[in-house]
Order: structure tokens, then C-alpha cells, then sequence
């Protein structure tokens, strides 16, 4: 065994952890060059600093200007710059160059970006450690890295930090998306917004920046039409509409299929009308949406599916009739029918059966079926429809005349 060389594998030292060092390295490169930050990017990419070990001392150094104490955003002991984020002037033009900088640094060394999102969750976890004006660098900031498309910073990352109780009960979470919001709009549109705030999961709960007190669609739009991001208002209350509308059809829905009692479902609506204002003529699409969606149709058999049909009307005729309390109303159930009948291959030929029952139940009046057949204005299907309903009408009108 004398001769035979035992192979032993090579194991890494680690070198002793020394992130001081590596900070007076980097503030020492800012100082060299003076703040340049071109010339700052191409020093340390010819340097040999240990960036993987040091990555968050490192976006440290360029957003505070030297390391900071565990835990907090004061300064650490060792060598500072003047040039870092918190340095700058709170203006987009003063801050740009930073966030272009750091895209220059994340191309060379991609594995940096979880370095990034450290220290920016650490920081907006902290907010209440920052003075007014540095929070609002962060948002310009913060705002500016998004526009840019800084290489692959997910949303959630600087979101989701933001919703700590203590700094929401503060206002300061407010103040600082209402600077980000309003950063952000300047180089991109609304619904590019919109898509950031899906991805950082906020696009539902944009009232969670909001403090108890004034966590209300009311103190939503308050607030940021005196912001002046009157889209974004505009946007959520439209958003807020189309919840109440869906919760609505939601519990017409159960309510249907359970075939409750039709004095209680019109209560249910007319109270859920009272509490979220939702307007008539939206009332009467959703129950007839909802009415239609209830019936079980057949594949096939056409003379089935009429059955089902005017059986749902005649069953629920006394819902359509609460709500359809004027011609307006009414004609606007006859245009929801039209397109119905037309957008739906088995009900085209259904169309002048619904409506002959819809004026036997005393939902529809002679009046409006004649106002729709003379001046419609829906086009869909409008030529085979009143085609198909003529001799209803021409019946209605010799009727008329025998009076």
C-alpha cells in the first residue's frame, strides 16, 4: 500500500466574512471616481470584489452610502459617499441615473437581483426609520426600477412588505404609493399599472394602504382625486361596480337554483339594490342573465329547450315584473333578449316565443314591443327578429284597432 496515493477532494475555504471591508472597498470606488456612476460601474467591474458574498452591502452602500446596522437603516460604522439614492434630490431626473447604474451592474451579475430585493424589502419594511423626504426617494425610486424594467424585480417583492400594520396604521404606506402611483403613471399608462399591481397581488386590496379610518370607496376616491390620479379612481370604482354586480348575480343565483319564494328574491334585490346603488337597467340584465343561465338546456331538441325557456319566464315573470317598472326598462329587457336569442344558435328561433310570453305575463307592454319592432336600435339579428315577430305584432296591432 506503500505506493498507492490516496486521493483526498479539495474542500473550499471560506474566507473569513468581512462585509465592512468589502463596504470601505465600494464607497472607496464612489469617492475615486467622484460619483461618476459610469465610471463608478466600470471600476468595480474590474475589480475583485466578492459581490456574491456581499451582494446586500452592496445595494447598502448604493442606496444609504455605507452599510447600515442589522436590522435597521442607520448607518453602520465604516467609510460613506455622498452619492447614493437617499443622497439625491427627491426628483425623477436626479434619481434615474441610480436606477439606470444598478441595470448596468444586474446585467453584468444577474444573481445580484435577490441581493436587491433583500435590502428593498428590508428598507420598506422600515419605512417609519426614514425622514419624509428619503421615503420619498424610495418611491421615485422604487417607481423608476419598475418603468425601467429593472432585470426581473418581481412586484410582490416590494409590495407585499409594505402592508406591516404599524406602518399602515401610520399613513405612511399611503403616502408612499400615492408618490409611486403618480411616479410611475408619468412614462406609463394605467393599465400598465393595473398589470404591476396583478403582479405584486394588490390589485384587489389597493384599500389595504389605506389606515382603518379611511378605508372606504369614499376615502379612496377623496384621496387620490386630490392626488390628481383621477384614473385610478375611476378604475377602482369601476372595479367596485362590477364586484357588486357579480356579488348580486352570485346571490340571485343560489337563490334561483333553490327556487325560493319570489317575494323573498325581490326583497333580496330591492335591498341590494338600496344598499349598493346599483342602477335599474343593470338590475333587469342581471335577472334575466341570471334566469337564463338557471335553465337546463338540451343539446338537441329545440322544441325542449323552448319549453324550458318560456316555463323560466312564466315561473319567474313576477321577479321580471318588480323591476321592469317603466318603458325604458322594459325595452332594455327586450334588447337583453334580442341579443341573448342572437349570440345563442339555439335560442334564434326562440326569440318571438319569449317575447309573446313575456307580454302574456304582463312583463312587456304592447307599447314597448311596438316601439322595438318600429325603432330598434340594437342591430344584432334585428332583421331576422322582427321578421320573426310580425305576425305577433300585426295580431297585436288588429287587436288594437278591434278596441
Amino acid at each position: 500500500m506503500s505506493g498507492t496515493r490516496i486521493k483526498t477532494r479539495k474542500r473550499n475555504i471560506a474566507a473569513p466574512l468581512d462585509p465592512s471591508a468589502f463596504a470601505d472597498a465600494v464607497v472607496q470606488i464612489y469617492l475615486d471616481n467622484a460619483g461618476d456612476l459610469e465610471l463608478v460601474a466600470k471600476s468595480l467591474e474590474s475589480s475583485d470584489l466578492n459581490f456574491s458574498r456581499y451582494g446586500d452591502t452592496f445595494f447598502e452602500v448604493v442606496f444609504t452610502g455605507g452599510r447600515t446596522q442589522p436590522g435597521t437603516t442607520k448607518p453602520d460604522e465604516g467609510e460613506r459617499h455622498p452619492y447614493s439614492v437617499i443622497d439625491c434630490e427627491p426628483k425623477r431626473e436626479a434619481i434615474l441615473p441610480s436606477v439606470l447604474y444598478i441595470q448596468k451592474i444586474l446585467r453584468r451579475r444577474p444573481f445580484l437581483i435577490k441581493n436587491l430585493e433583500n435590502v428593498m424589502r428590508k428598507f420598506l419594511q422600515s419605512l417609519e426609520l426614514f425622514e419624509e423626504n428619503e421615503r420619498k426617494k424610495l418611491a421615485i425610486f422604487t417607481a423608476l426600477a419598475f418603468s425601467q424594467k429593472l432585470s426581473g424585480l418581481p412586484p410582490e417583492t416590494v409590495m407585499q412588505p409594505l402592508l406591516k400594520d404599524n406602518l399602515v396604521a401610520k399613513g405612511l404606506v399611503l403616502t408612499f404609493v400615492t408618490d409611486f402611483f403618480r411616479e410611475y403613471l408619468i412614462d406609463n399608462s394605467l393599465d400598465d399599472l393595473i398589470s404591476l399591481l396583478k403582479r405584486g397581488k394588490m390589485e384587489d386590496n389597493l384599500l389595504d394602504f389605506f389606515p382603518s379610518a379611511k378605508r372606504s370607496a369614499e376615502g379612496f376616491s377623496e384621496h387620490f382625486t386630490k392626488e390628481g390620479l383621477v384614473a385610478l379612481v375611476e378604475y377602482n370604482e369601476k372595479k367596485m361596480f362590477e364586484s357588486k354586480l357579480k356579488e348580486m348575480k352570485s346571490a340571485l343565483t343560489t337563490q334561483i337554483a333553490e327556487e325560493t319564494d319570489i317575494t323573498e328574491v325581490i326583497e333580496t334585490v330591492k335591498q341590494r339594490v338600496k344598499d349598493t346603488k346599483i342602477p335599474d337597467i343593470e338590475v333587469v340584465r342581471i335577472l334575466w342573465d341570471v334566469l337564463m343561465d338557471a335553465v337546463q338546456w338540451s343539446g338537441k331538441n329545440q322544441q325542449q329547450n323552448a319549453n324550458s325557456a318560456l316555463r323560466q319566464v312564466k315561473t319567474w315573470a313576477e321577479l321580471l315584473n318588480a323591476f321592469c317598472t317603466s318603458g325604458k326598462l322594459e325595452l332594455e329587457l327586450m334588447y337583453k333578449v334580442q341579443i341573448q336569442c342572437y349570440e345563442d344558435a339555439k335560442l334564434m328561433k326562440l326569440f318571438p316565443e319569449i317575447i309573446r310570453s313575456l307580454y302574456d305575463q304582463d312583463v312587456l307592454a304592447e307599447d314597448t314591443i311596438l316601439l322595438w319592432f318600429r325603432k330598434g336600435a340594437n342591430p344584432k339579428g334585428r332583421q331576422t327578429f322582427v321578421k320573426a315577430l310580425e305576425p305577433f305584432v300585426n295580431w297585436l296591432e288588429e287587436a288594437e284597432e278591434e278596441e
